[in-house]
């Protein structure tokens, strides 16, 4: 069973969804495999626990 994991910031529930229909329908495209045999992770982190330049984004997005 092929695995797609997608590792972002935290996301509304609908963006979720989205993400998982696009990469899934991609994933088909490509490789050919049915769709029902794809499983897609999407791993959401805190904006403190990523850091992009020496900041974390929480800082970088109340810079804005």
């Amino acid at each position: 069973m092929p695995v797609i994991t997608i590792k972002i910031g935290k996301t509304q529930t609908e963006k979720k969804k989205e993400l998982v229909e696009k990469l899934t329908n991609a994933a088909v495209e490509v490789t050919s495999i049915p769709a029902s045999s794809f499983m897609v992770f999407v791993e959401e982190f805190e904006l403190e626990s990523i850091g992009v330049g020496g900041q974390t984004l929480a800082e970088k997005m109340d810079g804005k």
